[in-house]
């Protein structure tokens, strides 16, 4: 999305700003007349609201790096068709800079391809890099990230039915709410409603966590389980 009637410059300090309140939201010290004002701020333009949705998906992917370094600083802006490739590999590339002895993709900071997908009014399958694939419902966004030593994708919001290329040394890893389904192969459904997730397993394996542990619920097929923000853990469904 573009404003021909913005300058240059005009552009930039959109995307600068889009940047300090995305950081300052997800401050802890953040206050309530900060958050009015980002409304206010938000709603005055529609490049706003696109601005800060993209750098929202940079955040979401880097919200899942190592925590034991320095929080993620957001990108600025490179070429408008390019944002989303570019920013999030910056992103993510300057928080990786401290591991000197490794290059971003080597230690598993860096992914090789990033996608944003999203289903508005129909059904829409994609195929991921990786040869996996999604089938996304309606009104469902999803972010896939390929990484080193894992597959990652983040479900926004909505309902996907995945059919994930085997891979044991890779696994693939949703990432749905505050936590996780991890398997290798297999087919199975996610669905997301605001802090609400269910997992539904068709063929192979998963593995469905509450709070993006390793350990959790194991499924085998025809099983079904659900969680909810602050769950210890996923519970088993008939």
């Amino acid at each position: 999305m573009t404003d021909k009637s913005l300058s240059e410059a005009e552009y930039d300090a959109i995307t600068d700003a889009a940047a300090h309140w995305c950081m300052r939201l997800h401050a802890g010290d953040c206050t309530t007349a900060e958050r009015q004002a980002f409304e206010q701020w938000h709603d005055a333009h529609p490049l706003h609201a696109f601005e800060y949705a993209a750098m929202l998906e940079i955040w979401d992917v880097a919200d899942h790096l190592p925590r034991s370094e320095p929080a993620p600083v957001v990108a600025r802006r490179q070429p408008r068709s390019r944002l989303r490739n570019y920013a999030v590999a910056a992103a993510i590339c300057l928080v990786a800079l401290p591991l000197a002895a490794f290059t971003g993709w080597e230690a598993g900071w860096l992914p090789s391809s990033y996608n944003h997908y999203e289903a508005e009014n129909s059904l829409r399958q994609v195929t991921l890099d990786d040869g996996s694939q999604v089938e996304l419902n309606l009104g469902t966004e999803l972010v896939y990230s390929n990484f080193k030593d894992q597959r990652r994708v983040t479900l926004k919001k909505g309902e996907a039915f995945f059919k994930v290329s085997h891979d044991a040394q890779h696994p693939f890893i949703v990432h749905a709410g505050d936590g996780q389904v991890r398997v290798t192969g297999t087919q199975f459904n996610v669905w997301k409603y605001e802090d609400h997730v269910r997992v539904m397993l068709l063929q192979g394996s998963v593995l469905v966590s509450s709070d993006d542990a390793h350990s959790g619920l194991r499924l085998s097929p025809g099983m079904q389980a659900s969680y909810n923000r602050g769950d210890a853990s996923p519970q088993a469904q008939p």
